[in-house]
């Protein structure tokens, strides 16, 4: 196996901190060497579950390395499980501090097993569900996080990365936030598309009416991501404004555009509220995202440049969707580099607290 070095990535797109924690990756990859088996992990505990399979913290025993390890059941023939794990070494060749790092993937006992840099932030999905709304100055940095990682990601390798949300946006104590599970097997999406549905609600119009669509497609998802990290729940249909308005106070009352209620496709006088009404069926859902408006970020609880940033990613028309790289000049993100809002410490006071019972959920 190759282990890259730090001259193998552009100087220019890394800090010297940033180079530090690679390096760092790099030698723990050189030590572990090549992955085969089952038998070489411990299990630690589960990091949850979802978009196929089963997340695994797990211990290499000969090492001690702490890793992530995700089980995907696939009911296909052993070529195609073969076929997958060819496709995955491209991984290896996916350095940057904005991508979850890749040790390695291999097949045992009828499954993919795909084992990851470790982040114990965990994913902002968790996050939301432990800790409720992210405020906008992180909001910030993860964005322009995820915009460099999306980035990288097609100018190096010409990859798409297809499920942007926020289970695919992860965070470590260190303040670092990365992207994982982006497509980079054309056998694994195949195998996976049909039977897994839920991240659909993520998806851009164009994609769930079959046309063609492009790194367009995933900044609709990084907008509706946005919007659910923003408010607290999946962003549609819209919540309930006396639902927001006990959330954010008497300043989301003062713009009375606020308080209009938008109303549902199946009771036209029943709004969203906010996780506590019975969620729509998934065909609902997905004829709502292709048919109705897009769903906005209130007024006077969010800055107008966020506001105006959500509003570009969600324009329904994917021609009308900036690019990476005016995206990452928007006014929203001017100073992003430099400010000096705390991750890291951000982080490490999540990781510490308990899930509370009564905060609503978001969708998968």
């Amino acid at each position: 196996m190759i282990v890259p070095t730090i001259s193998d990535l552009v100087i220019s797109e890394v800090d010297e901190e940033q180079r530090k924690r690679l390096q760092f990756f790099f030698n723990q990859k050189k030590q572990l060497g090549e992955l085969k088996s089952e038998d070489d992990f411990e299990k630690i505990s589960e990091l949850g579950a979802g978009n196929g399979g089963v997340v695994h913290c797990v211990r290499h025993k000969e090492t001690g390395t702490v890793i992530a390890k995700k089980m995907i059941h696939l009911e296909v023939k052993p070529a195609i499980k073969k076929q997958i794990i060819t496709e995955l070494r491209i991984l290896h060749e996916c350095n940057s501090p904005y991508i979850v790092g890749f040790y390695g993937a291999f097949h045992s006992d009828g499954e993919i097993n795909i084992c990851m840099e470790y982040m114990d932030g965990g994913s902002l999905d968790l996050v939301i569900k432990k800790n409720g709304r992210i405020p906008e100055k992180y909001l910030r940095k993860i964005t322009h996080a995820v915009l460099r990682g999306l980035q990288y990601l097609r100018e190096k390798h010409q990859i798409i990365h297809r499920d942007v949300k926020p289970s695919n946006i992860l965070v470590n104590h260190e303040g670092e936030i990365k992207l994982c599970d982006f497509g980079v097997s054309g056998q694994l999406i195949d195998s996976m598309a049909n039977s897994f549905v839920g991240t659909r609600s993520y998806m851009s119009p164009e994609r769930l009416q079959g046309s063609q669509y492009s790194v367009a497609s995933d900044l609709w998802s990084l907008g509706l991501s946005l919007l659910e990290m923003a408010l607290g729940c999946y962003p549609i249909p819209p919540p309930d404004p006396n639902y927001l308005a006990s959330m954010f106070g008497p300043v989301f009352m003062e713009d009375p555009t606020n308080m209009m209620p938008v109303p549902s496709p199946r009771t036209p006088r029943t709004p969203h509220s906010g996780g506590s009404s019975k969620p729509m069926a998934i065909f609902e859902l997905l004829e709502y995202i292709v048919n109705q408006p897009p769903p906005r970020l209130p007024s006077r609880v969010f800055s107008n440049q966020m506001r105006d940033f959500v509003d570009i990613c969600l324009k329904k028309n994917p021609a009308e969707r900036p690019d990476l790289a005016t995206l990452m000049s928007h006014p929203w993100l001017a100073g992003v580099e430099q400010d000096d809002c705390d991750v890291a410490s951000w982080v490490r006071e999540i990781i510490r607290l308990p899930v509370p019972s009564h905060l609503p959920s978001s969708a998968s």
